[in-house]
């Protein structure tokens, strides 16, 4: 394999990173500004017309800050925390579908760094790895809100994973794949999956939340209870990288929520639409942007939710996972299974 051959790849691999990044950046400056509209307030405007660089300000104000590493804190894995997690974070999306196939120069280029048959096992591994950054940065800091905020955080993606892994698993029995690609292909023409397994949805939807530390599940850095959470004792960069891979877990679980359920870059009319022009790039281009546009939909309900709803009680998390979601989880399955064999036959 030459270097040429793997050059459409390596590009991809780059644009996905910048992208990620970018969209993760600028969610900073989305979320305060969709706080402000709910809130009836302006929001950022300083930096840039309409403040549109202030994304840009506060990341020079993150490099620019002092780096601090407790003196009685591990000093290996305090730094090893927030890496583990930036880097999952940037991992998930190689896996995604973000379009079809483009043509340039003769060549046929795939829209997706690779297409696993077990795309879906990839996602929740590298998920699981994830927060362990979280409890090595929590344990690290030799503080006990942080470990309380560590601690938190575990349990609670232990959690909530079982219950989006029984959604998953209703969804494998309707589609009999694994890989995010063949799943996106067989809900072309509108057989979105969201209509065969809305329950799944709204399990995957709910448990989502709780696998991003979003409000109302944002127990592991409660403010009013641990200072600061898991994140207490981080300055500088290494917070930069626990905010930055929240971020990033909201945009790769839109993409993921919006590949598995709403058909990912499939639209409607694009058969008409490629019929007409007889571009297949065009229909692409279209198909991911339909993508993005839904990706961004999801990103604006966890903000929407944020700023709407409050917090759980720890105890009344841990009885929603164990004693609401799962069971839920479990009749999903039975009844997906049943449905299936009753279709079939």
């Amino acid at each position: 394999m030459t270097l040429l051959s793997l050059l459409p790849t390596l590009i991809l691999i780059v644009a996905l990173f910048a992208v990620t990044m970018l969209v993760a950046l600028y969610s900073t400056f989305a979320e305060r500004k969709v706080a402000a509209f709910l809130q009836d307030r302006v929001g950022p405007n300083r930096a840039g017309p309409g403040g549109i660089f202030q994304p840009l300000a506060d990341g020079v104000k993150f490099f620019m800050k002092e780096e601090v590493i407790p003196v009685a804190s591990n000093k290996f894995l305090f730094v090893l925390g927030p890496c583990i997690a930036i880097m999952c974070a940037l991992m998930t999306g190689i896996v995604v579908p973000w379009g079809d196939t483009l043509t340039l120069f003769g060549a046929s280029i795939p829209l997706q760094i690779v297409d696993l048959d077990i795309g879906i096992l990839y996602v929740f591994a590298v998920v699981s790895v994830g927060v362990y950054g979280i409890m090595i940065g929590g344990w690290a800091s030799n503080n006990k809100f942080s470990l309380m905020g560590a601690i938190r955080a575990s349990s609670q993606i232990i959690s909530y994973e079982i219950s989006m892994g029984l959604s998953i698993v209703a969804l494998l029995l309707v589609t009999g794949t694994m890989s995010l690609h063949e799943i996106v292909t067989q809900q072309h023409g509108m057989h979105w999956n969201i209509f065969y397994q809305p329950l799944g949805f709204l399990l995957f939807l709910i448990c989502a939340f709780a696998e991003t530390n979003r409000t109302p599940f944002d127990l592991p850095e409660c403010e009013t209870e641990l200072v600061g959470g898991y994140h207490t004792e981080y300055s500088s960069m290494k917070l930069g990288f626990y905010l930055f891979s929240e971020y990033i877990n909201m945009f790769i679980s839109g993409a993921i929520m919006a590949t598995l359920f709403f058909g990912g870059y499939n639209f409607p009319f694009m058969d008409n639409l490629l019929q007409a022009t007889g571009s297949q790039n065009l229909v692409t281009i279209i198909g991911t942007a339909f993508l993005f546009l839904k990706i961004f939909f999801f990103i604006f309900f966890f903000m929407w939710v944020r700023w709407t709803i409050p917090r759980f009680r720890y105890d009344q998390l841990m009885n929603l996972g164990w004693k609401g979601l799962i069971p839920l989880g479990i009749f999903n399955v039975v009844a997906t299974a049943v449905g299936l064999l009753f279709f079939r036959n």
